[in-house]
């Protein structure tokens, strides 16, 4: 698979864009894993241009990402082409228009998902990327607006013909935000009609190495794209390369393993962020997912979700190694 000049052996795996997730401590730990390219949480065009210091610190690159996306999201294409411009200074291996994003904050000014009901904007907006950097430009979407209005193939087709180097799909409509079951059938329809030459990225759904198998048979995908399953659970990237290449199942890592992924994530946290409580509140999220199914875990998850310290947090953390240290978390359950 080629993006540019960039050449990905195999079937490689993609961290999808997470808002508030794919930060640096989330993106080592993925990497640490086998994922095998990254991307930066999705930053807004009008920021860059107003040069917003959040959101240039979103951009902020580290050796270990690489290869590794900025992805730049937004409605107005003259803000949308500088926001390229200052994001290919960060010098990213590519640039990734987000095309898909379904959240109401996002939709209501025309941007993400909301581009999907305007396709003609949405194909002279990525022509317009592409002629305005050197590094490739790729795109990420959905199937379409809602159950009946799924355009998927005229966008893949329209952002093909505007320059895109590859594009990820995202299984679900924006109506369907993240509910329901992903619809790769359409995804295989885009990756296998005889128009499109780009490579396909699909996403959606990929919880583990046996379902990764069978959607990369159904569809003949050039690579698969994960997001929401990794979150708790970084080890899928090597839980599914070792699938794809052997067809056996690791065992999923014991509350031992977990707890010292979880510190060292966290440790992370505290050597790049400003202050202490920053660096805990980023790790809530995960916290929540790190644990699922463990019996009667209910008061420590409580506990451990309101730590406002590190040493709170390593307190319970070894509670939980000492109450549960032995036993296999379910996963993909």
């Amino acid at each position: 698979m080629k993006i540019g000049n960039l050449i990905l052996e195999g079937t490689p795996l993609f961290l999808a864009p997470m808002e508030d997730v794919t930060y640096k401590s989330f993106r080592w730990m993925c990497k640490k894993y086998g994922a095998d390219v990254m991307y930066t949480e999705f930053v807004s065009s009008e920021a860059l241009v107003r040069d917003v210091k959040k959101s240039k610190q979103k951009m902020v690159l580290f050796d270990f990402d690489r290869p590794v996306a900025i992805q730049i999201y937004g409605h107005n294409i003259e803000s949308m082409v500088e926001a390229a411009k200052v994001a290919e200074e960060m010098q990213p291996d590519f640039i990734d228009i987000n095309f898909g994003c379904p959240m109401k904050k996002i939709i209501r000014h025309g941007a993400g998902a909301a581009m999907l009901r305007d396709l003609p904007k949405m194909q002279q907006m990525a022509a317009e990327i592409v002629k305005a950097v050197k590094v490739p430009v790729t795109a990420k979407t959905r199937l379409g607006w809602d159950k009946n209005d799924k355009p998927i193939l005229d966008t893949a087709l329209r952002l093909q013909d505007a320059g895109v180097a590859a594009l990820a799909i995202h299984g679900r409509t924006r109506e369907q935000l993240y509910t329901g079951v992903a619809d790769w059938t359409l995804i295989g329809e885009v990756k296998n009609h005889p128009q499109i030459k780009i490579p396909i990225i699909g996403n959606g759904d990929i919880t583990g190495g046996e379902k990764a198998k069978t959607l990369l048979e159904q569809t003949g995908v050039d690579a698969l794209m994960i997001g929401r399953p990794a979150i708790g659970r970084p080890w899928i990237f090597r839980e599914v390369k070792h699938y794809l290449k052997t067809e056996e199942t690791l065992p999923s890592p014991t509350v031992t393993e977990v707890v010292e992924n979880v510190k060292e994530q966290l440790q992370l946290n505290l050597e790049w962020k400003d202050n202490e409580r920053s660096a805990i509140l980023m790790m809530r999220r995960h916290f929540a997912k790190y644990f699922p199914g463990l019996p009667n875990f209910r008061e420590l998850k409580i506990r451990l979700l309101r730590a406002e310290t590190n040493a709170e947090v390593t307190d319970i953390l070894d509670e939980i190694v000492e109450k549960y240290g032995d036993v296999r978390p379910d996963y993909e359950e």
